[in-house]
């Protein structure tokens, strides 16, 4: 799988941030610049803030001149420690990119991307904070089936399951002999990351940040077990779309052109249903990555770049 591994254009620094009693990591491209909005971008589920590396590299000079971007590693990945916790609350995203940006961006709106569960973050962000917000692009935050009320007991039921099996390790994280294991798993669940040199070499790249050894010198991915524990608490669509409603910027709905998401839910959850709750914000968009998965800030980085500059730089 290694390769000559991938060539960062434009090398990112870091900054470590307290927030909530965390010390979030930060990554930074640029220096900020008077009148010049911020653009934040925040990763999903078991991701890392360096899978962002390929789509800034992408971005125009022109673009970066005099922006500054930032990237942080959630609470519990990558970089930032989760803390002594077994479980891990959906609201504390909202919370700590709130507290984040007083401190990174206190004086001004900021454009702010999130792909799949970042995407579902910055969506509740943006209408529950509106002001803070200039331009919003949400990758791929989908949401999810519709719940009902009938369905909270065996919820909570799996959610004290789920606890016990983490205290029992059932849910520890693997570790990969070498990093080309971390390479090779990063492939499987992103087969365009195998297809061609250009591919291995990301993915050569992306182990090295998605995963770090460990004391028993294995390769350990950055991601706190507890993140695999099912949220306790059902999804109220009514809420959801109610704090739709409340998104008052512009907004950038980015889908990928195949259907892995849609495939994973199996027809509990479809386009059309994702399309008619956007339909409740005011000012959207929907764009279309060809040739690209889930994950097409890895596959199809140029295409998202043009994107993101067409949008934000409006």
């Amino acid at each position: 799988m290694i390769g000559l591994m991938y060539q960062v254009k434009r090398p990112s620094r870091s900054l470590f941030v307290p927030v909530r009693d965390h010390q979030y990591h930060v990554r930074c491209w640029g220096e900020p610049s008077p009148g010049q909005a911020p653009l934040v971008l925040v990763h999903g589920w078991m991701d890392v803030a360096a899978s962002f590396q390929f789509a800034v590299d992408a971005l125009s000079d022109d673009f970066m001149q005099g922006r500054f971007v930032i990237a942080p590693d959630w609470r519990g990945y990558g970089l930032t420690e989760g803390g002594p916790t077994d479980n891990f609350w959906f609201p504390d995203y909202i919370a700590d990119l709130d507290f984040l940006a007083d401190h990174l961006s206190p004086d001004q709106p900021f454009d702010l991307v999130g792909h799949s569960m970042g995407g579902n973050v910055v969506m509740l962000y943006a209408g529950i904070r509106p002001q803070r917000v200039r331009r919003l692009v949400n990758l791929e935050g989908f949401g999810g089936p519709a719940t009902t009320p009938d369905q909270a007991p065996a919820r909570y039921a799996k959610w004290l399951q789920q606890l016990k099996q983490y205290r029992d390790g059932a849910l520890d994280l693997r570790g990969y002999d070498g990093v080309d294991g971390v390479a090779r798993r990063l492939a499987k669940t992103n087969p365009r990351l195998a297809r061609d040199q250009a591919g291995r070499d990301k993915a050569d790249w992306l182990a090295r940040h998605w995963a770090s050894q460990n004391d028993l010198g294995k390769w350990q991915i950055m991601g706190h077990a507890a993140h695999k524990i099912v949220n306790a608490q059902l999804l109220r669509v009514d809420e959801l779309l109610e704090v739709y409603k409340c998104i008052s910027m512009p907004v950038l709905a980015v889908e990928a052109s195949d259907d892995e998401m849609w495939k994973w839910w199996s027809g509990s959850f479809t386009r059309d249903e994702y399309h008619a709750r956007l339909k409740h914000v005011p000012d959207h968009r929907i764009a279309e990555v060809q040739d690209a998965g889930h994950m097409l800030h890895h596959d199809q980085p140029e295409q998202l770049a043009r994107l993101l500059e067409e949008f934000l730089g409006a």
